[in-house]
């Protein structure tokens, strides 16, 4: 690595220790309740929903520069597979979590103003709409393959410690399944993402010092 790249290098491992904390802080700070129930309408209408939500919608971001960055460092095919791959994702990804944050936050606002659970209804026809949750399930269903495949490509290379971006891989890879879980599971599942993005993020940002690792 030239010493031009070293500040686009930690950058990029920089973004990676952040979108770790980001995914973390999403289910902790994300207000659970039933969200059928006027309790559940305060939570959606909470300056803690778009919070949560925002941070995940930041973590996706941060998550595809530090891929750009890994690219960079190990320069495979299978590495620019995985930016490519984990970018399309992002891109189907990204546009269910805006309707997340403000289109049920102004839904649940309006319920709470008007007493009414029936507007919440809304929420669901939103979340389960065929085209909706097709985007969504398959644009994470590619970031999933594409940390994975960022995964492999560090196993292979010999220049970051093979297990480091096992933790972040297996965290994308449960994304889907983690949302039908309790907020304990959820929170874990954060924890998950976030050991792995600091590990990988403390290898990257190494990359130039360290020789082959195993």
């Amino acid at each position: 690595m030239n010493a031009p790249a070293l500040p686009r290098t930690r950058l990029g491992a920089a973004a990676l220790a952040a979108a770790g904390v980001l995914f973390l802080l999403y289910p902790v700070v994300r207000p659970y309740s039933d969200e059928s129930s006027m309790a559940g309408a305060v939570a959606m209408a909470s300056s803690a929903w778009i919070a949560a939500h925002l941070f995940a919608v930041a973590g996706f971001i941060l998550l595809t520069l530090g891929l750009l960055a890994l690219h960079q460092v190990l320069d495979q095919r299978l590495s620019l597979r995985a930016v490519v791959v984990t970018w399309a994702g992002v891109g189907l990804t990204l546009p269910y979590y805006g309707a997340e944050v403000f289109g049920l936050n102004v839904i649940a606002h309006r319920a709470v103003q008007e007493q009414s659970t029936s507007l919440l209804r809304l929420a669901d026809e939103f979340r389960y709409g065929p085209a909706a949750v097709t985007m969504f399930a398959g644009g994470l269903l590619l970031l999933g393959v594409g940390v994975v495949l960022a995964a492999i490509a560090v196993w292979r290379s010999g220049t970051l410690a093979r297990w480091s971006a096992v933790p972040l891989a297996a965290g994308f890879a449960l994304f889907v399944p983690q949302f039908f879980g309790p907020p304990a599971l959820r929170i874990a599942h954060g924890a998950l993402i976030a050991i792995g993005g600091v590990w990988l993020g403390l290898e990257l940002w190494r990359a130039r010092q360290a020789g082959p690792r195993r």
